[in-house]
């Protein structure tokens, strides 16, 4: 029998800087839709051992350190803490050069910063959410100076095998909303539930339906391209069940508080960028 040819050299290699849930989550996706063979990434040995673990699991590469990562890596994501984004990229600058190019995922960091703590130019920013880990993420991206169109499309194929990919210059209020967002329907389903148990359901039913009922709104909304408001309208009919439970929201500033809710984190991730 012949010998089975050789697999094709991937596109290019990718790098994590940071092992943690939401690169897995990038790392996972980008295997499983096929814009990259799991050997083609990489990452170093994290502080907890399970983290290396889970990308050994899926066929990355595992190298010893985060220099290395860079080395042999033609695509690096810094995945870090904010906390820490300044002095990793100060530690690795020395190892990076214009034939790299560097995503940053990091909340509240900059463009500016990026580019001055890295010294370099070619860098993309894209703001990714936790429904990453179900292949559900909304993201942005922005794009640095010297980021060209062949960059742009492969962090398009990168973060759209997790979710949907936006540009956008704005990355405050994307926080705000997308970043923080995921919570805020944490805290409804839980919620709603819980009401659904006040009202005589069993706990596991209770959450069964919560969850279902927003994934069925969301997809609507999505699918259907109809503004929230007329969706909502086509439920409520006169003198109904849904129109008295709406109105106990509105009674309760449901609305406003939320609105309220993305503009403190939207302020916060200000707060955080100038620290």
């Amino acid at each position: 029998m012949a010998a089975a040819p050789p697999a094709p050299a991937p596109a290019f290699r990718l790098g994590f800087v940071g092992a943690g849930n939401l690169a897995e989550s990038i790392a996972r996706g980008v295997a499983a839709s096929g814009v990259l063979p799991a050997s083609a990434v990489r990452t170093a040995p994290h502080r907890r051992p399970e983290r290396a673990a889970a990308f050994a699991s899926l066929g990355a590469t595992i190298l010893a350190s985060n220099a290395q990562v860079v080395d042999d890596s033609d695509v690096i994501v810094i995945s870090v803490k904010p906390q820490i984004v300044k002095q990793v990229l100060v530690e690795l600058k020395p190892l990076l050069s214009e034939e790299k190019l560097l995503v940053s995922i990091a909340a509240g960091i900059k463009m500016k910063d990026l580019q001055d703590w890295s010294g370099q130019r070619r860098i993309i920013r894209v703001m990714p959410n936790t429904p990453s880990a179900v292949g559900q993420a909304a993201s942005v991206m922005c794009l640095g100076e010297t980021a060209t169109e062949n960059d742009e499309n492969r962090v398009k194929s990168l973060f759209s095998a997790i979710g949907k990919l936006a540009a956008e210059e704005k990355f405050d209020p994307v926080t705000g909303l997308s970043g923080s967002g995921p919570a805020y329907i944490f805290l409804a389903i839980e919620a709603m539930a819980d009401g659904g148990v006040a009202a005589g359901l069993p706990r596991d039913l209770a959450l069964g339906l919560a969850a279902q009922t927003v994934l069925g709104a969301a997809t609507m909304v999505s699918e259907t391209g109809k503004h929230p408001g007329q969706l909502k309208d086509q439920v409520t009919s006169p003198a109904g069940t849904t129109i008295a439970g709406v109105h106990e929201l509105e009674k309760g500033s449901f609305r406003g508080t939320l609105i309220n809710a993305v503009v403190a984190a939207t302020t916060r991730c200000r707060e955080l960028s100038k620290n």
